[in-house]
């Protein structure tokens, strides 16, 4: 009686259905922050330019779709989930694509301006009273 053999794959933690794996740290090459400061996960991209120049060593294929994705406003989370990539990836790309002026980033002033103390002493007590 012949029993069935287990079928082994180039990789055990790897199958048809995940993909390409590779790690966040690799695609930033260790960066873990933008080099041009942070930004909210809400502000908007845009390209300020119709395509990247394709000889471009530095770019990577990351960088060219966030600029395809980007040619119409779209916030940091959206491209992040379009792109199928770690928000901290995007926001590193978003960071070189910034310092290269290949993009304009647009915070949403409720982001910019500080909270006011008043007003959410109102939610809070609004909260407490229901």
């Amino acid at each position: 009686m012949l029993s069935e053999q287990p079928r082994v794959t180039p990789h055990d933690w790897l199958d048809n259905d995940a993909g390409p794996v590779v790690r966040p740290y690799a695609m930033t090459q260790g960066r873990v922050a933008p080099s041009d400061g942070e930004f909210d996960l809400v502000a908007f991209v845009v390209a300020t330019v119709p395509d990247l120049p394709a000889g471009s060593p530095s770019l990577q294929p990351e960088h060219h779709a966030i600029v395809a994705a980007a040619w119409e406003p779209i916030s940091v989370v959206e491209l992040a989930s379009q792109l199928d990539l770690s928000i901290g990836v995007v926001r590193v790309f978003l960071g070189d694509l910034r310092s290269a002026g290949l993009i304009s980033l647009y915070e949403p002033p409720a982001a910019t301006q500080p909270h006011d103390v008043d007003v959410l002493k109102a939610v809070v007590n609004g909260l407490r009273a229901l």
